[in-house]
């Protein structure tokens, strides 16, 4: 019995010192416990209390200046010492979420190497979900990265709404090679040469010739800047070119995207055999005789193509074109002619569509490309925006990855005009005038990551990035059209528009290279008025297995030679 004693006395009385310890210990926990469990709460609640996070033109996914983060733990710290007030209180609306909770659990995890504070930090998750069972996740998981190891941080595809000026949501966190800030100081004046010099400074172009050449392209002859506009040469950083193709079919569709447009246009027009002379004689008439030709004059550079096969009688010298006006009292050239009437379709040719896309762009004048389809209309005022965008050069657009700018795109009804502005477009998407584009045709093809968000989300005076996506995923497929550069990847003029998936390698190419598509918030495009919907083509069908042998046989081994491979790319 006397030698239980004194183990009995020592089990049931601690040192004072040991107490104390122990004491403050638990107070410790019990503070980080509480803190996290009221930041998760005021997290929760911002979500909530700003009802949709995209309906309000200043609720985006990064700021435009970076807050301080205040850990859990300093303010634990600060519980058992003298209250400091701080030096600059962070309003709740502006604090960065997801990088307080990467400080949290990285501090947590070096204050406690036993693992007690993860499992508070779990508590004090599930405490707060308790308190607010509305609310929506904050942080989203994010996946494995490319090479499948562990979780990218700054994985691009996990950046959601506008990351331009005024936002808040989940960010890319620090990158040592950008700078810590948002903006670099320069602010927009409205000052159009200053404008200029500043992008000229930031995208380091060359300006380009605008010569008239007769060009050979494999099996194609070239009449490169066959009609040039009268803008003349124009520097490389001063605009943005649309570059296009078409047939003259397509003609009635130029104005139309010249009066919302109003910047350079380089259209690549196929001609071969007969149809050579209409394709002029609608050049001539688009010029000349309607209300808008002084925007073709202005604005619209023409170039024509032709197969060596298929060369037509008599070529002009461009200058002999515009020797004797046309006679104006004729019906356009283009009017009530459907594709049955081409030369193409009676000699049964494909239509060159990547052949006719890269002369358009190749033959543009500035560093900024928006490579699209003729009979889609930009929404007005874009050009300047986009510029004065790059001239801001937030730090997205400091990211060493290279990128395009896609535009979301929708179609509506026949009788319906073509929204000017995308309070506009929200309105008629709201009414069912419009769809997003080949919705009822190919959905995935032109699905736009985040598109519910980004249709939700209010208009705003300026254009920033909304989301970096990337085309993997659901939108393995996916066909942005975008504003881009020179130095993007060309579309495979093996290629036709019958047999389909003609942008398909050109995809698959961005993705290998790692690009990031910087989706627009208030940029769109409309399709030309009437909703497209599924048909049946026997003869695109044939050609369509055709090409998609011709992909997986010759072009895909192809591009894996010249791009190589990246987890999540396919064609």
């Amino acid at each position: 019995m006397d030698m239980e004693s004194p183990k009995s006395y020592n089990m049931r009385f601690e040192p004072l010192g040991q107490k104390m310890f122990s004491r403050r210990n638990w107070l410790l926990r019990c503070s980080i416990l509480i803190n996290i469990a009221v930041i998760l709460y005021i997290g929760s609640q911002l979500m909530i209390g700003g009802g949709n996070n995209f309906a309000n033109g200043g609720s985006f996914m990064l700021q435009e200046q970076q807050q301080p983060v205040v850990s859990a733990l300093q303010m634990a710290a600060a519980s058992q010492g003298p209250q400091q007030p701080p030096q600059q209180q962070p309003s709740a609306k502006s604090r960065d979420l997801a990088e307080i909770f990467e400080a949290e659990e990285r501090l947590l995890a070096n204050a406690d190497a036993t693992g007690a504070a993860a499992a508070a930090a779990e508590a004090a998750a599930a405490a707060a979900q308790a308190a607010a069972p509305q609310a929506p996740e904050i942080a989203p998981v994010i996946p494995a990265n490319d090479s499948g190891g562990a979780p990218m941080v700054n994985d691009p595809s996990q950046v959601i709404g506008n990351i331009g000026a005024g936002g808040i949501g989940v960010p890319n966190p620090p990158n040592p090679e950008l700078n810590n800030t948002q903006s670099d100081g320069y602010i927009v004046t409205g000052d159009e040469k200053e404008l200029e010099e500043r992008v000229r400074s930031l995208i380091n172009c060359y300006d380009r010739d605008y010569h008239q050449q007769t060009l050979q392209r494999g099996d194609f002859w070239v009449l490169q800047n066959y009609v040039r506009a009268e803008h003349g040469e124009i520097k490389c950083h001063e605009s943005i070119t649309y570059t296009t193709h078409a047939d003259y079919t397509f003609l009635d569709n130029l104005i139309p995207l010249l009066e919302r447009w109003n910047a350079p246009v380089s259209i690549a027009m196929h001609a071969p055999g007969t149809d050579f002379q209409p394709t002029v004689d609608s050049i001539r008439y688009l010029r000349e005789c309607l209300p808008g030709s002084h925007l073709v004059r202005a604005y619209t550079t023409f170039h024509i193509y032709f197969g060596t096969k298929h060369i037509p009688r008599a070529v002009p010298k461009p200058h002999d074109v515009f020797k004797t006006g046309y006679n104006c009292t004729l019906p356009a050239p283009y009017f009530n002619i459907t594709s049955g009437h081409l030369y193409k379709a009676q000699k049964k040719l494909l239509y060159p569509v990547n052949v006719g896309r890269n002369i358009a762009r190749d033959s543009a004048l500035t560093h900024f490309i928006l490579a699209s389809d003729i009979e889609l209309y930009p929404n007005p005022g874009l050009v300047k925006k986009f510029l004065e965008m790059i001239a801001r050069n937030e730090q997205y657009l400091r990211r060493k990855a290279p990128r395009v700018f896609p535009l979301a795109i929708f179609e509506v009804e026949e009788s319906s005009p073509v929204p000017h502005d995308k309070t506009e477009l929200q309105e008629f998407l709201r009414t069912g005038k419009a769809i997003p584009f080949h919705k009822r045709v190919c959905a995935s093809c032109h699905g736009v990551p985040k598109s519910k968000e980004w249709m939700s989300a209010n208009e705003t005076d300026e254009l920033s990035v909304f989301h970096i996506g990337k085309r993997t995923g659901y939108y393995v497929h996916w066909e942005p059209i975008y504003i881009g550069t020179h130095a993007d990847p060309h579309y495979d003029e093996r290629l036709s528009w019958e047999g389909k998936s003609d942008k398909m390698p050109q995809g698959y190419a961005l993705c290998v290279l790692d690009y990031e598509f910087h989706i627009l918030d208030n940029a769109f495009l409309v399709h030309k008025p009437g909703i497209k919907v599924l048909k049946k083509d026997n003869r695109r069908a044939m050609l369509s297995g055709k090409t998609n042998q011709l992909i997986r046989k010759i072009i895909y081994p192809e591009l894996k030679i010249m791009y190589g491979m990246r987890r999540g790319c396919a064609i």
